[in-house]
């Protein structure tokens, strides 16, 4: 599990000043200050932002690059079992394989009912008569289970 410096750094700051308006919070009940509501809502807002920085910075995972690989756009997920990312018209041969394969290794599978899902690598190439085609250039399969990723085409 890796943690994000920055954030967990900004995650600590907050939370010391969490506990500073906490302090003042109570101060200004006891001496009832005027501001003491709206110092409960700074306290809680400050101790939210602390929560959520350490929070992101532990679940946070940076995204894998494969060698050879051109970053392409995913164009449909239908949350399951499906993913189809959109290749660009001069995109290279030899990059097909490992961009197919990123976009398979970088895929979460929280929330997906089923273990493997089958990405597409496609591009819309036009047809003589005026109509668009697309034409699957390479495919994976990514194994959520085990975090296998098997190529085809």
């Amino acid at each position: 599990m890796r943690a994000d410096p920055l954030l967990l750094t900004a995650g600590e700051w907050l939370g010391a000043a969490s506990a500073v308006l906490l302090v003042l919070t109570v101060v200004a009940f006891l001496v009832r200050w005027g501001i003491r509501f709206r110092l409960v809502g700074v306290t809680s807002f400050t101790v939210l932002l602390s929560l959520s920085c350490l929070a992101f910075a532990v679940s946070y995972t940076p995204r894998q690059t494969v060698e050879g690989a051109i970053s392409v756009p995913v164009v449909f997920d239908n949350g399951s079992d499906l993913v189809v990312a959109a290749a660009p018209a001069d995109m290279p041969l030899e990059t097909f394989r490992p961009s197919v394969e990123q976009v398979a290794i970088n895929l979460r599978g929280s929330g997906r009912g089923t273990q493997t899902v089958e990405v597409r690598l496609r591009r819309v190439e036009s047809t003589a008569d005026g109509t668009d085609t697309p034409v699957v250039l390479a495919t994976a399969i990514r194994n959520l289970a085990d975090g296998s990723v098997s190529l085809r085409g």
